[in-house]
C-alpha cells in the first residue's frame, strides 16, 4: 500500500502540523505534497524527514511569504499534483488540500480539520476585519469566495472518506458538502504535562493573537476584575490588546514550550474564549492540572466536562465571562487534578494513531473488496 500525505502549507507548527506529524510517523516513507513549505519553521520535527513537494504558487513573487494572497489560484494548484504513483492519497485539508484529483482506484482519506471557514461560516467577520463590507474590493473579495464555496462543494465528490477532528466539525462537512464523517480527535502530547497539587494564584491563556481568538475579551474582562492574569502569545492584535491590559495582566509574547508547560502546571485555571473546531490548548490544560473557563461552543465542548473539568461561558462576551469567572471563585466548584488528567488523556496521541491506523486498514481492504469486484 503506498500512502501519499497532502496538506495545505507547511508555514507554522501548529496544530494542523501536530496531526499530520502524528499520522506520518505510521508511514515513515510516505511524501508530502503541499503549496508552500517554509522548512525553517520545521527543523527537528519529523515533517521535515519526509519528502516535501510543493506547488508553482512557492515560485510566485513573494510565494513563500504572502502565499494567502494566492488564493484564488490555490484550487489550480493543488490540482496539478501528480498522485498517480499511490494506492491511499490523505490528504490533511482546512483550505483546498482535499480537493487533489485521484483515480478511480485510488482511495482518497481527507482528515477535515475544518471546511473553509473564511469562505463560509466567518465571510462577514473576514470582510469587516479586512475593512472591506463596500466597494470594489469588496465585490472582488465576494467574487472570489463565491468561486472558491462553489470549488469547495464541488470537490467534496472527490474524497471517498471524510475523518473529521470533532463532532463540531463533521456537522459542518454535513452542512456544507452533505457527507457523513468519521471523527477521530487529533493527538495532544499529554504525557508532557505533569498535575501538581498546589496552584498558584494566576489564570492563563495561551494563543496567537488573532481577531477570532478573542484574546482582547479575556483581557478587558480580567482588567476589569483585578484578578491576575498571564498571557502568553504573540501576533496581528498584540499591540491592541497591550492598550487595554491593566496592571494586572502580564503579556508575556510568544514563550517556548518549556515554559508554556511551567506555567500551565502552575496556574488557577486556564481561560479559552475562542470559536474553536477543536481546540489543543484547553486540553493540554487539563492534563496539566489546571480547570478550563471557555466559550461553551465548538470542539471545547467536547473536551472539557461543565462543573468537572471546567466551566463555560455561553455568550462571546465580557458580562458572560466575568459571571462565569465570579462563580469559580466563589469556590462553589471543586476540581480534582487527577480527573482532570484522565479526561485529558482521552485524546492522547496512541490513542490517535491506534484509530488513525485502524481506519485506514479497514477502508483500504473495503475499497479493495469493491474493486476487485467491479
Amino acid at each position: 500500500m503506498l500512502v501519499a500525505f497532502v496538506h495545505d502549507w507547511l508555514t507554522a507548527y501548529a496544530g494542523a502540523e501536530k496531526v499530520l506529524e502524528a499520522a506520518l510517523e505510521l508511514y515513515p516513507t510516505a511524501p508530502i505534497y503541499t503549496l508552500v513549505y517554509q522548512q525553517e519553521s520545521f527543523k527537528g520535527s519529523r515533517i521535515a524527514e519526509h519528502p516535501v513537494h510543493t506547488s508553482f504558487i512557492e515560485r510566485l513573487p513573494k510565494g513563500r511569504e504572502k502565499y494567502r494572497a494566492y488564493l484564488p489560484l490555490m484550487p489550480l494548484a493543488i490540482e496539478q499534483f501528480d498522485l498517480s504513483g499511490y494506492d491511499v492519497v490523505i490528504s490533511s485539508s482546512h483550505a483546498v488540500a482535499k480537493g487533489v484529483l485521484t483515480r478511480a482506484d485510488q482511495l482518497h482519506i481527507s482528515y477535515v480539520h475544518t471546511p473553509i471557514r473564511y469562505a463560509w461560516d466567518l465571510q462577514f467577520q473576514y470582510l469587516k476585519e479586512a475593512g472591506i463590507e463596500r466597494g470594489l474590493k469588496s465585490t472582488i473579495a465576494r467574487a472570489i469566495l463565491h468561486y472558491i464555496r462553489l470549488w469547495d462543494v464541488a470537490s467534496s465528490n472527490r474524497v471517498d472518506v471524510f475523518v473529521a477532528n470533532s463532532h463540531y466539525v463533521a456537522q459542518r462537512i454535513w452542512k456544507m458538502y452533505r457527507r457523513e464523517a468519521q471523527v477521530i480527535y487529533p493527538p495532544v502530547d499529554v504525557d508532557r504535562f505533569t498535575p501538581k497539587g498546589q496552584r498558584e494564584d494566576f489564570y492563563l491563556t495561551v494563543s496567537r493573537f488573532v481577531p477570532y481568538k478573542k484574546i482582547d475579551l479575556i483581557v478587558e474582562a480580567f482588567t476589569r476584575l483585578g484578578l491576575p492574569l498571564v498571557v502568553i502569545g504573540d501576533g496581528p492584535d498584540f499591540n491592541k490588546v497591550k492598550r487595554i491590559a491593566g496592571p494586572n495582566v502580564q503579556l508575556l509574547g510568544y514563550q517556548p514550550d518549556t515554559v508554556v508547560k511551567d506555567y500551565m502546571e502552575r496556574c488557577k485555571a486556564f481561560v479559552f474564549a475562542a470559536d474553536e473546531d477543536f481546540g489543543i490548548t484547553p486540553v493540554e490544560a487539563q492534563a496539566a492540572g489546571a480547570p478550563v473557563i471557555a466559550y461553551g461552543r465548538g470542539g471545547v465542548t467536547e473536551t472539557v466536562l461543565h462543573g468537572e473539568t471546567g466551566l463555560f461561558f455561553q455568550e462571546q462576551t465580557v458580562e458572560s465571562l466575568l459571571a462565569t469567572v465570579r462563580a469559580f471563585e466563589s469556590g462553589e466548584y471543586q476540581f480534582d487534578p487527577e480527573r482532570l488528567r484522565q479526561n485529558a488523556e482521552r485524546f492522547s496521541k496512541k490513542r490517535f494513531q491506534h484509530e488513525f491506523a485502524e481506519l485506514v486498514e479497514r477502508e483500504w481492504a473495503k475499497f479493495t473488496r469493491v474493486r476487485g469486484v467491479r
